[in-house]
């Protein structure tokens, strides 16, 4: 586990349960053709010991895996 911080695509410190919004459409790998749209609310992340990754659960789909480059902070 790294000591830098889990930052947004804006550079905002993230934290354990906070919200973000998608800043790109994202496909979703494996989960039969679902795409996750611009502008999505995530609430209540989880952070992962690598600064560039989150985790998050979606109306569509549970324990996704996303990006930080992909997300800003709600």
């Amino acid at each position: 586990m790294t000591d830098a911080p889990t930052r947004d695509s804006n550079g905002n410190v993230l934290a354990d349960g906070d919200s973000v919004t998608l800043i790109k459409d994202l496909k979703v790998k494996g989960s039969g053709g679902v795409t996750l749209k611009r502008g999505t609310l995530v609430k209540n992340i989880r952070l992962t010991g690598d600064p560039d990754e989150i985790e998050a659960n979606v109306e569509k789909v549970r324990g996704l895996v996303l990006r930080t480059e992909f997300v800003k902070k709600a």
